[in-house]
Order: structure tokens, then sequence, then C-alpha cells
């Protein structure tokens, strides 16, 4: 009994295996009750295209040179070491310098009345010089640095004070035109 009862599950599995396939579902097929319109998109037309205009050309003005004009770099009494103060005003000067290397430069020095109109020659030189030297140390071309002494001339301040004179103990830098 064994064996017909598995042969009776081998019919029902392989008529359940033909069978299922042709039991799916219909779908029933519909006449429309209204006719069926078709519409067409209006063709697209474009814009009429405008001229393309000839380029302009945009004309960039050279940038201009600021004002290279420094003043009051200052020294101690019968000194041409740099103050303190004068390195971070140096450092400015070096920075806007090497904006336009091809720049030229002055650097005047000076000193106050006190001592011999010789030594406070060699003073002035040796300031100019100093700036000079720490100008070109912060990367500006020496080539483009022409220091000159100039001694007493041409004073800022009144030699009659400490103030003044202190004023007058000094480098200025100008650019070459």
């Amino acid at each position: 009994m064994k064996a017909s009862k598995i042969y009776l599950y081998a019919i029902a599995i392989t008529v359940t295996a033909f069978a299922l396939p042709s039991c799916k579902a219909k779908k029933a097929i519909t006449k429309p009750t209204e006719p069926v319109v078709v519409t067409t998109p209006a063709p697209v037309t474009k814009a009429p295209v405008a001229a393309t205009p000839a380029p302009v050309k945009t004309v960039v003005p050279a940038p201009e040179k600021p004002d290279y004009n420094f003043k009051n770099v200052q020294f101690e009494l019968n000194s041409s070491i740099l103050k303190t103060n004068a390195i971070e005003q140096l450092d400015a000067i070096a920075s806007e310098m090497k904006k336009f290397p091809s720049s030229k430069f002055y650097v005047n020095g000076y000193a106050s009345f006190e001592g011999t109109a010789a030594h406070n020659m060699e003073l002035s030189i040796d300031r100019a010089n100093s700036v000079k030297t720490y100008l070109s140390n912060s990367g500006v071309s020496s080539a483009n640095l022409n220091a000159k002494g100039h001694g007493t001339s041409d004073p800022v301040a009144s030699n009659d004070t400490e103030s003044g004179r202190e004023l007058n103990r000094r480098v200025e830098v100008r650019v070459i035109n």
C-alpha cells in the first residue's frame, strides 16, 4: 500500500504541474466605446538667433605702483644699527617692494647735527647701507637699491631738541622714477 500511495502522490504532482500553467488569469479584452483621438504636438519652432556680436576687448590697466616713499626708519644716536621698531617697518617695506621686482629705489641716509660733518656723512652712509643690507636679505634685489648718505642735509625737524634730532637720524626709501 505504501507503493500505491507514493504512486498516487506522483500522479497528483504531475497533474498539478501540467494543470497550473493553464490556470492563469485571463485579461478581458474590451472595446472602447468612444473613438480614440490621437493628438500630435505642434512643431517646435526655434526663436530667431540674433547675430553674435564681435567679442569685446577689455583693456585692463596695469596696476598702479604704490607710493614707495618710505620715511623715518630710525636709528640710535651715533649708530647705524637698526632700532627694534624699524625691523617691522622694514619688513613691510620689503613686502611692498617685492610686488614690483623691477622697481629701483634710492636708500637715503641722514644724521642729526651732533658730531663733525665728516663723521655725520660717514654715519649717514652706514645707515643707508644698513637698510640696503636688510632689504637685500629680505629678498629685494640689491641691484635695485642705490644707497647714499646725505649727512646732516635736509633735516625733517629742528636739531635744537632731542626729539627733533631723533627724527633726523633716519633713512628714507624713495622710488626712482
